[in-house]
């Protein structure tokens, strides 16, 4: 990664060596560098992201549920009865759903990279050339300066004030120096100084694409909702074979045998009957159904700047019962900010009068800390406190450097002549130490850094700054005396107490994990409201035997020093305990946690890899879009279990049909495509207005469990009701097969709908119009002439349809008394 200000040069270009490069390196000569590359040892990216496009196309499309009601799909297409094949249009939508998205996820890890610089810059025969990344070989000499990314993992064979930036990959906050014989990992970047490193690792062995391989494995979000459908299908799917022999053999039957109806045709009729009693059984619908509101529901995010990148994610958050949280960029800004300035000694306080004329006024000395171009982050957050406008020009300077951890300026202003140096406490001060006044400064920044602020003390002297000597380091200015204690603390951001506390309400808890050092995350905790006992836990301290970590997994809820590695094996730890795990962060730290955490959630500001493995991406960064997504969750974990209870209450009552029929060889009372109306009226239609409506009941495991309470009892009762009435139609009068199908139609209809309208309580304008538009529409199919003709009907005699409306009326009064009585 170059600077912004930087150029990058065209591949293969070659660059003036800088005039105090090294001499006595000139890294590989480019017979060497071919050689190796044909050997190998490139530093090309893993690009596996698991299935290829025609695995997910045979893990959606060749199912057993998918052949079972395919074949009959295609079967009524070629027996000439498309009017009845109308539910295959659920079953083409249902696969490319399923398609779609696993490849719409595929693409976004297929773009997943840790390394996104286009080139790196090596020594080739001495000479500095720009190369892609993927041409570096191993031993490779690369060349490093402020602003680059390390393309391969290397060892600093020479440096010159070499300054790391690992944030992203480890997580921690401050720049590291880079001496001689440090390693450095692929995918940290360059903030200061220049040097050389010789490539020690490359390509898959590198740790950028270790991370990259692992978190480009495709897996699918865990989803409740998908589980607990999934394992739905697989069950009708095997019910299908036997069922499906039973209702063929009874259809067969019932028109004279298979040898009889093989031999006049009939066989195309007793087809039909078996194909409507097998599809009656399949919830085809709800499927589509939880897609579509799981849909809608990601679309009303991204109007709220949340981009769902997987569409089973919209419910995954209301599932979750802790919530991991990243520190930086995440609970703060990743920005610091002053947090005090105290002035050392009474004589310096800020109220007196003495101040003005002492020669020491602090307060332009940090402005002009600030107002310095160069000043790195900890300096300009003094910029807003301390307006540029009142700082005095130095004249002369030494730049802050994180291995000397200090800078310095000399004023000859009025206001504060001498010469400032403004580092760590215990540099600055080292060889004032036995002074009390130094002795104390000490003691306090020391309770200051436990309290976890990040602590500078600022200093001065008589004594001019000395000439720096190009290449050596510049010494610390004699005779620093303490003048004041300046701390700073990460910004946290403005709706981090308040998304937390709702949090906390909903009854999930809160864990910070960080890579950066346990007093400031425990500090950065307290202040944005996460509840917990003691100190944070420094993890260099966690045991690696999973049973030792989950034990302190079970308790402890602040951590610092946590390394990426560390983040997933918490995250699995606390996923073994049987908690759902929802994992926040931004950097290419947080990646492999997030991937494998039940809901990842990145900020849209974090590192593309992060964006790449998260499940949900906040586009705008603000932590309180988190209630939002809950509340879409919650509205959709409860529709969708209204519309399942829907559903299923068919396929109860649609396998009591296929058995009870089949085995009496009695004819089957409904065309598919009567079946089909039924299903539009009773549960379509409906369905479709029942998974967007508003609902913030609280998760509650046992989606199934619940569902079966409701279903079993309503769809037996259903189904008592119509083998009674087409029993009564066969036995007690001459009825044609087509007066048994309409008197079929409108019992199943009229108490199919009253578990509808158990399921509508309570009743809103809109629901009662729901429910009022389909008593409406059982009118309109049995009256209106086109829709008589299509479907077949032939009105039964006033005898019939008083049954059929008395029976349906009784099952109504068993479905209501079911309903109160059963919970569910």
């Amino acid at each position: 990664m170059t600077s912004d200000n930087a150029t990058t040069p065209a591949a293969g270009a070659t660059l003036s060596a800088p005039a105090d490069a090294p001499t006595g390196e000139r890294g590989l000569t480019e017979a060497e560098a071919r050689d190796r590359f044909a050997r190998g040892l490139g530093n090309a990216m893993p690009s596996s992201t698991g299935r290829s496009f025609w695995r997910i196309m045979q893990a959606n499309l060749f199912t057993l549920f998918n052949g079972v009601v395919g074949g009959c799909f295609i079967l009524l297409l070629v027996l000439g009865y498309w009017q009845d094949a109308l539910f295959g249009v659920f079953v083409i939508a249902n696969v490319l759903i399923g398609v779609g998205q696993e490849f719409r996820a595929k693409l976004t890890l297929s773009r997943l990279a840790v390394l996104n610089a286009p080139n790196a810059t090596v020594l080739r025969d001495g000479v500095p050339t720009s190369i892609p990344l993927a041409r570096i070989v191993m031993d490779d000499v690369l060349v490093l300066g402020a602003g680059d990314q390390v393309a391969a993992d290397a060892v600093v064979i020479e440096a010159q004030g070499l300054e790391v930036d690992e944030s992203l990959l480890t997580g921690e906050a401050d720049a590291i120096n880079a001496p001689i014989d440090r390693e450095l990992l692929s995918g940290s970047t360059i903030v200061g100084g220049r040097g050389l490193a010789r490539v020690v690792r490359v390509g898959a062995e590198s740790y950028a694409a270790k991370i990259t391989a692992e978190a480009k494995q495709f897996s699918l979000v865990n989803s409740e909702l998908r589980q607990a459908l999934a394992r739905v299908i697989t069950w009708i799917s095997w019910l299908l074979i036997p069922v499906g022999l039973i209702a063929i053999n009874g259809q067969m039957q019932a028109l004279g045998g298979w040898e009889t109806a093989i031999a006049n045709g009939t066989w195309r009729e007793a087809s039909v009957g078996a194909i409507a009693g097998l599809i009656a059984m399949i919830p085809q619908g709800l499927v589509f159904m939880t897609s579509v509101s799981l849909a809608v529901g990601a679309v009303k995010l991204s109007q709220k700047q949340v981009l769902v990148q997987e569409l089973a994610a919209v419910e995954g958050l209301a599932r979750v019962d802790i919530l991991c949280l990243d520190k930086t960029g995440t609970l703060t800004e990743g920005q610091l900010v002053l947090d005090a300035v105290e002035p050392v000694g009474r004589a310096l306080a800020a109220d007196d009068p003495a101040l003005a004329s002492s020669g020491h006024d602090w307060r332009a000395v940090l402005a002009a800390v600030g107002a310095d171009p160069q000043a790195n982050a900890t300096a300009a957050a003094l910029r807003e406190p301390y307006p540029a406008a009142d700082a005095p020009a130095p004249v002369a300077t030494i730049d802050f450097s994180s291995h000397r951890k200090w800078s310095a300026l000399q004023l000859d202003d009025p206001r504060a002549a001498g010469t400032w140096v403004v580092g760590a406490p215990d540099i600055v001060l080292a060889d004032s130490v036995r002074e009390p006044l130094s002795a104390e400064t000490l003691g306090r920044t020391t309770a200051l850094a436990e309290a976890g602020r990040r602590v500078l003390v600022l200093a001065r002297t008589e004594h001019p700054l000395a000439p720096v000597v190009d290449g050596e380091q510049p010494p610390l200015p004699a005779g620093l005396a303490p003048v004041a204690i300046v701390s700073f603390r990460e910004k946290v951001r403005d709706d981090a107490p308040e998304t937390l506390r709702f949090f906390a309400e909903q009854g999930v808890e809160l864990c910070v994990i960080s890579g950066d050092d346990p007093r400031t995350v425990a500090a950065v905790a307290r202040e944005a409201g996460v509840a917990f006992d003691g100190e944070a836990m420094d993890a260099r301290k966690l045991p690696s035997d999973p049973a030792a970590l989950d034990a302190i997994m079970a308790d402890t809820r602040v951590f610092g020093r946590v390394v990426p590695e560390q983040k997933k094996q918490m995250v699995l730890s606390l996923q073994r305990l049987g908690r759902t795990v929802a994992m926040t962060g931004d950097g290419v730290n947080d990646a492999l946690a997030l991937k494998y955490a039940d809901m990842g959630i990145a900020m849209g500001s974090g590192a593309a890899a992060t964006r790449a493995v998260a499940r949900l991406v906040l586009l705008d960064g603000q932590f309180s879009r988190l209630p939002r997504i809950l509340a879409e969750g919650r509205q959709v974990i409860a529709n969708v279990e209204r519309l399942a209870k829907l559903f299923l209450s068919k396929t109860t009552y649609a396998v009591m049909f296929a058995v009870v029929f089949g085995v009496l060889l009695w004819e089957f009372p409904l065309l598919p495509r009567q079946f089909s109306i039924t299903d539009g009226l009773t549960i379509g239609l409906p369905a479709i207005v029942f998974a967007l409506l508003t609902n913030t009941r609280v998760y509650r495991p046992g989606f199934l469990t619940r569902a079966a309470r409701f279903c079993v009892p309503k769809g037996l009762t259903v189904g008592v009701v119509l083998i009674s009435v087409v029993a009564w139609a066969r036995f007690a009068g001459d009825y044609s097969l087509a007066q048994i199908q309409t008197a079929a139609t409108i019992t199943l209809t009229l108490t199919a709908l009253w578990v509808l309208v158990t399921l509508a309580r309570p009743f809103t304008w809109l629901t009662s119009l729901i429910i009022a538009g389909s008593y409406a529409g059982l009118a309109v199919v049995l009256f209106v002439p086109w829709f008589v003709e299509f479907l077949q009907f032939e009105m039964p005699d006033a005898r019939l349809a008083a049954v059929s409306i008395g029976a349906s009326l009784v099952g109504n009064l068993v479905i209501e008394i079911f309903h109160r009585r059963v919970p569910s």
